[in-house]
């Protein structure tokens, strides 16, 4: 079967994220022909379907290659996620300098995702030499662009006051936009905030939100800390993220 695609279909980036979401086969075929023309926005979308198996066969190594074809051409996105593949071994050979390299020419052509990615680098040493002064002024620049990871630890960052002057209630205010734009630890962290003030109704809401989109790591290490609650209703979430464990567990089997 064929599909018949407008060429405003191949065009519009924002509609083959739509018809992804709506019909992922006919979507990766319309991203498939998007960029075999050459079309920059069909080349990156198409490394991301490979990667994550999405409306078509997984296939890791391909969607390296395509992520470097579009990245190549000047795609932002194509270029991180090119850095991404690199840093975690994903259809290449790892390799964190290599990755460093691309995070920082997304970072220096404003992507959030390439200063984060490039500041999660810089704070752990890994490829580049550590700098924890230059990553605290890349997850403020993303921060700043919307982005809801770097306001959680833009709001570490301000909490501590090692790497930066301390400002506890620009922590704070940073947590919550972290929380608000979707970030499960930004989430977590507000509720913390909630807690101290005595306002546990309010916590349990972000804790409950934290829990339903958090992943295996965040939720071992936030289980342990809310069994340490002192406050019994927030001890008991604990319980409430370890069912979730248990179940991202079993389905992973």
């Amino acid at each position: 079967m064929s599909f018949q695609l407008r060429r405003e279909e191949l065009l519009s980036g924002e509609q083959l994220q739509s018809m992804l979401a709506e019909n992922p086969a006919r979507a990766a075929q319309a991203i498939l022909m998007a960029a075999k023309q050459g079309i920059l926005e069909g080349q990156a979308l198409l490394g991301q379907i490979l990667l994550e198996g999405q409306g078509i066969e997984r296939d890791v190594p391909l969607a390296f290659r395509w992520f470097a074809i579009a990245a190549n051409s000047g795609h932002l996105m194509a270029r991180n996620m090119l850095g991404r593949c690199l840093e975690h071994g994903w259809g290449c050979e790892l390799d964190e300098r290599a990755a460093a390299s691309h995070y920082r020419l997304a970072a220096q052509g404003g992507l959030d995702w390439g200063l984060y990615n490039y500041a999660n680098l810089l704070a752990t040493g890994r490829g580049v030499v550590q700098d924890q002064y230059a990553a605290f002024a890349l997850y403020r620049e993303a921060a700043h662009l919307g982005h809801a990871k770097s306001m959680n630890l833009l709001g570490r960052y301000l909490e501590d006051g090692r790497y930066c002057p301390a400002d506890p209630q620009g922590a704070r205010q940073w947590y919550e936009r972290s929380a608000h734009a979707g970030d499960f630890r930004g989430q977590f962290s507000h509720a913390a905030v909630l807690a101290e003030r005595g306002d546990v109704e309010g916590a349990l809401v972000w804790l409950e939100r934290a829990q339903a989109i958090g992943n295996l790591k965040f939720l071992r290490v936030s289980r342990t800390a809310l069994l340490e609650a002192k406050e019994p209703a927030i001890r008991a979430m604990g319980e409430v993220y370890q069912a979730r464990i248990n179940a991202l567990i079993n389905k992973e089997l």
